[in-house]
């Protein structure tokens, strides 16, 4: 006896799609991917959708094979859901990283920005010791950790990686292999975890060797799980997908599809967000203090309009000298280290806020709207008003917004032919 949830949002005078959607709910990316496909729906035609409740367990859902349906959202991550799906003729669309029916149109996000942006984080933070805990399991982990490993070497630094004991072993058994890893690896050191779950591990070890998070091991995960980042100790930072572009952007290709476009095995890859930081990686592994203490200078006062003779002033030493050891250090200049936190300000206002362009100007530190405007596309290639529109979110809640219509949970028993997205 399985139970299924039956969304139903008011009809139009046409029937509305419907739509399965064989996504899990038990984790926040997933939860993230549904945020997005009903954000494309409030904002386009409605769909009858029909979510199964599942996890990832091989059981294909019992109503699948004789569900009459007009498409379906997928993450197809076992050969059981593959053959499942593979014999159903409508319009599918993948979001599954395991990558088991090439042929389907796939959307993930993209997990080479992903790992560079956890190296960047590191990298400015002074580390030169740097590692990557993985899973040997997921080609998303695996994925990551390749392009990890070469913005790493690419910043001339080595790259220390451990891919998990496999699915074999317990959890006690990772535990102590990550524990065995991290004693072995030179002090400091910034370690990349594949995901949130791995980098609440390497937390757990590193307080099992007694050593001090972030001064001698700083951490970053993926998914920015705000739950489980807020539950480690001490806080998670961690690299904030595009979930939610990443399930509009399949609900938009699904629609097309329902619609006559043939899309063949595409592949679409959505960029990260940025960085969550906390307490993990809050710290400056810099030997030279008083860089140290401009860069922390900068990172509090970069909106408040400084220039590169405020950060003299308040670190004294000659320009030609500070310029030289920040290239040396960061890999760029007093000056492009304060427009690189200003900017990061108005990418984070523009995706959380709803200020206009001209507030947001004057909360990042910059003079004049018209230079931002002009500074943010060169260095993101779109306008500012282009990155809110593909990159904020605007449905808060999944159950909240799965819920903006008429929602009724029901139990099914046995295949009830075409029942699945039927009115309740």
């Amino acid at each position: 006896m399985a139970f299924h949830v039956c969304l139903e949002i008011p009809k139009l005078v046409n029937r509305p799609p419907k739509v399965a959607l064989l996504i899990e709910t038990s984790n926040a990316y997933a939860r993230g991917l549904l945020r997005g496909v009903v954000g494309y729906i409030r904002e386009h035609q409605p769909w009858s959708l029909f979510l199964s409740e599942h996890t990832r367990g091989d059981k294909v859902p019992q109503w699948l094979q004789e569900w009459e349906g007009d498409g379906i959202i997928a993450r197809v991550e076992n050969q059981s859901i593959a053959e499942a799906l593979r014999s159903i003729r409508l319009p599918i669309v993948d979001m599954s990283a395991a990558r088991l029916l090439p042929s389907l149109p796939w959307f993930e996000t993209d997990d080479g920005a992903i790992a560079h942006l956890a190296a960047e984080h590191l990298i400015e933070r002074g580390f030169t010791n740097l590692a990557y805990a993985g899973n040997r399991r997921f080609n998303w982990s695996n994925w990551r950790c390749e392009h990890f490993q070469n913005s790493v070497r690419a910043a001339g630094h080595d790259c220390f990686v451990h891919d998990g004991q496999g699915k074999n072993h317990g959890e006690e058994d990772e535990l102590a292999a990550l524990a065995g890893w991290i004693k072995q690896l030179p002090k400091p050191v910034g370690v990349m975890a594949c995901y949130d779950f791995v980098g609440q591990q390497v937390l757990d070890a590193c307080r099992r060797l007694d050593l001090a998070v972030p001064d001698e091991v700083a951490v970053i995960g993926v998914d920015n799980d705000e739950l489980l980042c807020e539950l480690a100790d001490p806080p998670l930072s961690s690299v904030i997908p595009n979930t939610y572009r990443t399930g509009y952007e399949a609900a938009s290709l699904l629609d097309q599809m329902m619609r006559g476009r043939v899309v063949k095995g595409e592949t679409h890859l959505i960029p990260p967000l940025g960085v969550a930081t906390r307490q993990s990686t809050d710290v400056l592994a810099i030997n030279d203090r008083n860089i140290a203490r401009a860069i922390n200078y900068i990172r509090k006062n970069a909106c408040n309009g400084i220039n590169v003779q405020d950060v003299i002033k308040a670190v004294p030493q000659s320009r030609r000298l500070l310029e030289k050891k920040f290239k040396k250090l960061l890999g760029r200049t007093p000056h492009e280290e304060i427009f690189r936190a200003q900017l990061e300000r108005v990418r984070q206002l523009l995706t959380e806020t709803d200020l206009s362009l001209e507030e947001i100007s004057e909360r990042a530190g910059f003079t004049h709207v018209e230079y931002l405007s002009v500074a943010f596309k060169r260095e993101l290639g779109i306008p500012p008003s282009r990155y809110r529109a593909i990159n904020r979110p605007k449905a808060s809640n999944t159950s909240e917004a799965l819920s903006n219509g008429t929602a009724t949970r029901h139990w099914e028993r046995g295949k009830r032919k075409g029942k699945g997205a039927s009115k309740s």
